[in-house]
């Protein structure tokens, strides 16, 4: 199955555009996908006191929406998220949804010595993003820090990234060909 975090408040974003192909690629060849729509579904991003132990000890997170996206997850081969930068980075929403998602004994375990241990096998990740800055003032945030760092130590491989950068102020081609190019990256 395929997984995709979708992450933008609008419906008439840029983001959704994306979205939208993507998934009418998919149904359009018959294939098994999931859309966690964080905005869409009204996902809280906050961890608080009692969803911190969860995060830090592991067991049950007392959330229906969480274990479902944790259940998604777990059954997935194939990740996809999507979500604009603001201010350099991705939204509030996205990294809430890794801090309360991203448990102990689901998402990844650790060895006595505190070694992280995997708990995902996704084997295929594509983050799509969208920009006003250029790709190369963001790129290290995905390539240092995002993918060795959290995805990676989780199970989340095989990680790919895409970004449109000029959003706005590019061309209705610049942004159609972002498009087409993410959906047959992803529908391969």
């Amino acid at each position: 199955m395929i997984t995709i975090v979708y992450c933008h408040p609008s419906d008439g974003s840029f983001n959704h555009q994306i979205l939208q192909s993507i998934t009418d690629r998919l149904s359009g060849e018959g294939r098994e996908y999931y859309v966690i729509n964080l905005y869409g579904e009204g996902f809280n991003p906050v961890l608080d006191s009692r969803g911190l132990h969860s995060y830090v000890d592991g067991g049950s997170v007392d959330d229906e929406m969480v274990e479902r996206y944790q259940k998604a997850l777990r059954q997935s081969e194939q990740l996809v998220c999507i979500f604009p930068i603001w201010w350099g980075m991705m939204p509030a929403m996205f990294k809430g949804f890794i801090d309360r998602v991203f448990t102990k004994g689901i998402v990844y375990d650790t060895t006595p010595e505190g070694e992280l241990l995997p708990c995902l096998s996704i084997d295929r990740t594509t983050i799509v993003t969208t920009s006003e800055e250029s790709s190369d003032i963001i790129a290290p945030f995905f390539d240092g820090y995002l993918t060795p760092q959290v995805f990676n130590p989780v199970g989340i491989n095989g990680v790919s990234w895409f970004n449109c950068d000029h959003t706005t102020d590019g061309s209705a081609a610049h942004r159609q060909e972002f498009i087409d190019t993410v959906t047959a990256q992803i529908v391969r």
